[in-house]
C-alpha cells in the first residue's frame, strides 16, 4: 500500500483529498501547521488510514521525519488569499516559497517517485481575451486610468472592449498579486526540482474551489464562502467592482479526484494543468444563486463599485488538457452543488469577518 504525504492536508482541499486517497487504498500522512486563521482551534478529524504531523512547512527536522517512509508527495501547504498577500508579504513569501524550498531540499536523495503541487489560476493574471476579429490577446491588462474612472473592462490599445474566453495553459503568466507570485514560485521550484532529481512532478493550476468544509470565518478564503458567511449572519454579500467579473468555480470533490489522477498518471512529468469546471460564472449571479439556495433572496448583494489591488477582471478555465492527460471530468457544477453546500453552512457556526477584511485593505490603500 503506497503512502502519500499531503502537506496542508488538514485544510479545505486537503481533507477531501485525504479522504479520496484513503478510499482508493492509500495510506496518508498529513503534514499541517493547523494555523488559527484556517482551523480556529486546531482540532482535526482523521480517516483510519491517516496520521498527522503537526509542524510548520519550514521545519526541516519535522519534514525529515515525515518523509522517511512515503512514496509520493502532494504539496498543498500555502497561505491563501490575494488581498491579504498584498500587505502580509513576508508571511506569504515565507510560507509559500521558503516553505516549498525547505520541503524540496528535504526530499533530495529519498525514494519518492511522484510530486504533485497545487498551483493557482492567479498566475495567469487576466485570462485570455479576443478582439473583434477573434484574435487572441494574451497579455491584456486593465489600464489604471480606466479603473480610476470606474471602467472595469479590459480594453485594447484603441479602447475596444475585449471579449473574455477560456484560458488554457499556453496563456503567458502575468502576476498581479503577491499571492500569484508565490504560487508561481512554488510551481516553478517544484518543476525544476523534479527535472533535476528525476522525480515525476506535475503542477495543477486550481481555479475557484468550493464545497463543504471551507473556512467560513476566514475572509480571505473563496468568494463563495465569503458570500455564505455574510448571508448566514443576515448581511449582504460584498462584491467589488460591478459584479460582472467572471470566474470558474470547481467542486472540491472534483479537485480531490484531479489530484489522485495526477498522482496515478505516468508520463506527465513537467506538465502544468488547469483544474476547473470549464464554465464561467458572473460573480453577481453567484451571489444571487447562493442567496436563493440559502432562502435569503431578500438580501441583495452590496455592489461596492471599488477595486481591490491585485484583483483581475475575468479568468475561467479551458480544461481540455486535464481531460486528455488525466481523464478528468467534473461531476459537480456550481448550480448542482449549492444545496449540499448550504445545508452544510446551516450546520456550522459562522463568524462573519468580511467587514474586518475590507477595513484591513482600505486602511492600507488597497481598495480604490
Amino acid at each position: 500500500m503506497a503512502k502519500i504525504l499531503v502537506t496542508g492536508g488538514s485544510g479545505f482541499i486537503g481533507r477531501h483529498l485525504s479522504h479520496e486517497l484513503v478510499n482508493h487504498g492509500y495510506q496518508v500522512k498529513i503534514y499541517d501547521a493547523l494555523i488559527d486563521q484556517v482551523h480556529q482551534g486546531g482540532s482535526v478529524t482523521l480517516d483510519d488510514a491517516t496520521e498527522l504531523v503537526r509542524a510548520d512547512i519550514r521545519d526541516r527536522a519535522a519534514l525529515d521525519q515525515a518523509l522517511e517512509d512515503v512514496d509520493g508527495v502532494i504539496h498543498l501547504a500555502a497561505e491563501v488569499g490575494v488581498g491579504q498577500s498584498m500587505y502580509e508579504i513576508a508571511r506569504y513569501v515565507g510560507a509559500n516559497d521558503l516553505g516549498t524550498a525547505v520541503l524540496l531540499e528535504a526530499m533530495i536523495g529519498r525514494n519518492i517517485n511522484k510530486l504533485v503541487v497545487a498551483s493557482s489560476m492567479s498566475v495567469y493574471g487576466e485570462g485570455r481575451y479576443e478582439d473583434r476579429e477573434g484574435r487572441h490577446v494574451s497579455s491584456a491588462r486593465r489600464r489604471p486610468g480606466d479603473i480610476a474612472a470606474g471602467d472595469w473592462e479590459v480594453r485594447a490599445a484603441d479602447g475596444e472592449a475585449l471579449r473574455p474566453v477560456a484560458t488554457d495553459e499556453t496563456k503567458p503568466v502575468d502576476l498581479a498579486s503577491i499571492y500569484a507570485l508565490t504560487k508561481y514560485a512554488q510551481e516553478r521550484q517544484a518543476l525544476i526540482f523534479g527535472e533535476a532529481y528525476g522525480v515525476e512532478t506535475v503542477a495543477l493550476r486550481l481555479f475557484n474551489v468550493f464545497g463543504m468544509g471551507q473556512a467560513l470565518s476566514n475572509p480571505y478564503t473563496g468568494v463563495l464562502a465569503n458570500f455564505a458567511s455574510r448571508l448566514a449572519t443576515g448581511e449582504a454579500p460584498l462584491i467589488f467592482e460591478d459584479g460582472e467579473q467572471r470566474r470558474d468555480f470547481v467542486h472540491v470533490g472534483d479537485v480531490a479526484t484531479a489530484f489522485r489522477l495526477a498522482l496515478e498518471t505516468s508520463g506527465i512529468g513537467g506538465e502544468v494543468i488547469n483544474i476547473g469546471s470549464g464554465r464561467a460564472y458572473r460573480v453577481a449571479d453567484v451571489a444571487t444563486l447562493l442567496a436563493e439556495a440559502m432562502e435569503r433572496s431578500d438580501i441583495r448583494p452590496e455592489i461596492l463599485g471599488k477595486v481591490r489591488k491585485g484583483d483581475i477582471r475575468n479568468c475561467f478555465a479551458d480544461i481540455s488538457k486535464a481531460q486528455s492527460l488525466l481523464g478528468f471530468a467534473p461531476e459537480c457544477f456550481l448550480e448542482d452543488g449549492l444545496d449540499e453546500f448550504t445545508a452544510w453552512v446551516r450546520s456550522v457556526a459562522v463568524v462573519d469577518n468580511a467587514s474586518q477584511m475590507r477595513h484591513e485593505l482600505e486602511s492600507r490603500g488597497l481598495v480604490s
